[in-house]
């Protein structure tokens, strides 16, 4: 089997207007900074070439914190928050 890690919940009530299912690259479940990670930016070129339509996008020329959103076939909105 795989390997079982940490997850962490967050209920925010009023501050997004649909459902949204968040990952921040970079951090741990204790939101504290991870020694290797693949940055936000990069991701983000991998889903365009895949053809992922973004909702939001990260410059790409920038180093500091960054996100974008897409949203998926069911229709919900899916945001990459990089804090590092």
């Amino acid at each position: 089997m795989g390997s079982h890690r940490d997850h962490a919940i967050g209920l925010f009530q009023g501050m997004f207007e649909k459902n949204i299912l968040t990952f921040n690259p970079g951090w741990n479940s204790d939101a504290q900074q991870l020694e290797e990670f693949t940055d936000v930016r990069e991701l983000q070129r991998q889903l365009k070439a895949s053809g992922v339509s973004m909702l939001t996008e990260a410059d790409e020329n920038s180093t500091d914190p960054a996100g974008f959103m897409v949203v998926d076939a069911d229709g919900n909105t899916i945001m990459l928050d990089q804090h590092v």
